[in-house]
Parts: C-alpha cells; structure tokens; sequence
C-alpha cells in the first residue's frame, strides 16, 4: 500500500454568500490547500440545483490552474453522458496544458436522473453512452486522427491538433457508489473515491475483487467525509449542524422539485444522522484523527479526503477547521501504519 495521501472533495455549493464571493473565497481556500500539502482537490458537476454552482466545472478549474502551481485537481466528475466526446476531449487537454499537467479527470455516468433528463438523457442508456464517449476520447488524447464508428458517434480521419501533459492521459477516477463496482473500475485503470456509509465501505478495496482489479497498478483509493474540526467539541457540531442544514436543502432541492428519489436513498435530515453513516465527522483534532484513522483501516484506503466547506460555513470557519486538520490531525494520520 503506498503513502497516505490527503485530497479534498467539494460540491461548491450554495452558502450564505452570493455566488460570486463564494468563488472568490472557495479559490482562496484552494490556495490554502495547496501551501498545507493536499495533492488533490476535486469537484462536482450538478445542474440545476444549489447543489452545485460550478455546473461546468472546467471554467472553475481554469481559474484553479491559475491560482495554484502543484497541487492536482479535477472534476468528480465529468457527467460524460452530457458531453459531446471531442469537444470534452479538448477542454480536458486543454486544462491538463494551462496546468502544466495536475488534471485529474474523474469520470461517470451520472446520478440524477433529474438533472439527466434536463437534457433530454435517459438514465438507463447512461451506461452505454458513457463507454462510447469514454473510448472516443481516448482516442482524441492518443492519435492525431480519431476515427470511431460507434452507435451515437460516427468519425472519420478527425484531426486532433493538441494533446495532453500527461501521457497517455490524465489519471482517471472514477466515483464508487457500490462495493462490486471497485474491482472492475480498479481493473479498468481508475481510480477511486468513495463516500459510501461507513458500514457499507468495510474492506472495500481490499475485497478479493479490487485486490484483483489493482493487480499491477497503483491506484489511489479514496475515502471522503465531511467533516468540521474545532479545539472545542460542542462548538465543532453546533458549527456542523447549522451548516449542514443548508447542503441538505440543497441536496435534496432538485430531487423534491422533480418527484425523484435519490439514487442512494435520502441523505439524514440532521448532521447527527450523517455521524450515525459515518460520513459526518466533527469534533476536535484528536477525535477527528481517530474516527478518520477507523475509516481508513476499515476500507483499506491511502486517500484521505475530506470535505471542509459545505453549506453555510464562512471563509473563516473553513479556515479553521482546515487549519485544526493540518496541525492536528494529519501528523496523527501520516504516522498510523499503513492498511495491507
């Protein structure tokens, strides 16, 4: 198992502040990660919903290139069944070029079926869409010609005139909703994040089949929480709840306004509920470290990610509570041994 490393998720989504402001702090934010030492930082993509408010994660990740200078970043993910292949192929190598080669290009399918269906998606043909776009792409960052004959994508003698950094391609991850889908996404050369259930996640990638899927590569395996860290525990969860409040609204916002189910259920109302999953986290340094050192051990994982601004959380709580982590939970983190 290689070196923990530490990563940040984030849904950019709406806060107490206008939209414009929130970007600004969100990239100030950005730079802090990168001077604390996180080799990752990475994105949603939501349409219609406070959820996300960077629904073309590329122009937001320009803006990021721009403000940082080594740490990697990337969506998480690119919605492919929205994107035409090429013109997706060329904003990725054109962010991969103005970042001298820190994209990291998470990938799927898509979750919301309310949001596919904005743009005319059917959710049960995701799955085929998103392995015809992923292989034209493939071919835009490897040839200088692409030619592709594909149910939805006909291509002949199409020149690609510029090419990623990275070769053959940015690193691709992939989200993991589901134990069995990590071996065979492990085996296909993603990596991955999950942010499943803490019950749902115990040896997921140390399961005989991502064991398998890993064989000869290695990929980074991620486990993401949210989380809020203060040197007072009752001030940690009051600042935990109140955020938390809002993302849920957020959440759900787009799921109650089309008559749709999540996917993978209904998040807790309260962010006590999010603790019971295992996906909240919020206390002081020592207590964070340990909860997170339990997911770690559990699922096998040497990506630590975390999610430090959600909901209405200021600049400056976020600050903190980043700070708090650096300072006091990520020495305790790097010095566990590692999982096998």
């Amino acid at each position: 198992m290689s070196q923990l490393a530490f990563g940040v998720f984030d849904h950019i989504d709406r806060g107490a502040v206008p939209p414009a402001q929130l970007f600004r702090e969100r990239l100030r934010i950005v730079e802090a990660y990168e001077q604390a030492g996180f080799s990752g930082y990475h994105v949603a993509e939501h349409h219609s919903t406070p959820l996300g408010l960077a629904p073309s994660p590329g122009i937001y990740l320009a803006a990021v290139a721009e403000r940082t200078q080594r740490i990697r970043f990337g969506p998480m993910v690119y919605v492919l069944p929205l994107y035409h292949p090429l013109r997706l192929a060329e904003e990725v190598t054109m962010l991969d070029q103005l970042s001298g080669g820190r994209l990291d290009v998470g990938v799927g399918t898509g979750v919301s079926p309310a949001e596919l269906a904005t743009f005319g998606v059917d959710k049960a043909e995701t799955p085929e869409i998103f392995d015809e776009t992923l292989a034209v792409m493939k071919l835009a960052w490897t040839n200088e010609r692409v030619t592709h004959h594909g149910k939805r994508y006909d291509f002949d003698e199409v020149p690609v005139t510029t090419h990623p950094v990275q070769k053959p391609y940015p690193p691709l991850y992939y989200g993991v909703g589901h134990p069995e889908a990590a071996g065979p996404r492990l085996a296909a050369g993603f990596n991955g994040i999950t942010m499943m259930s803490r019950a749902s996640v115990r040896g997921i990638w140390t399961s005989p089949a991502a064991v398998a899927g890993a064989a000869g590569k290695s990929p980074r395996l991620g486990v993401a929480r949210m989380l809020v860290v203060d040197t007072d525990r009752e001030r940690a969860w009051t600042i935990a709840r109140r955020a938390y409040r809002v993302w849920e609204h957020s959440f759900h916002y787009l799921w109650k306004e089309k008559g749709y189910s999540p996917v993978f259920g209904w998040r807790p109302e309260t962010y006590d509920g999010m603790a019971e999953l295992g996906v909240g986290l919020a206390g002081t340094p020592d207590e964070i470290a340990e909860q997170f050192q339990a997911h770690i051990d559990e699922t096998g994982s040497n990506y630590c990610v975390a999610q430090f601004s959600f909901g209405d959380l200021s600049l400056a709580e976020t600050m903190s509570s980043l700070e708090l982590f650096v300072t006091g939970v990520m020495p305790k983190l790097r010095a566990a041994p590692a999982p096998v």
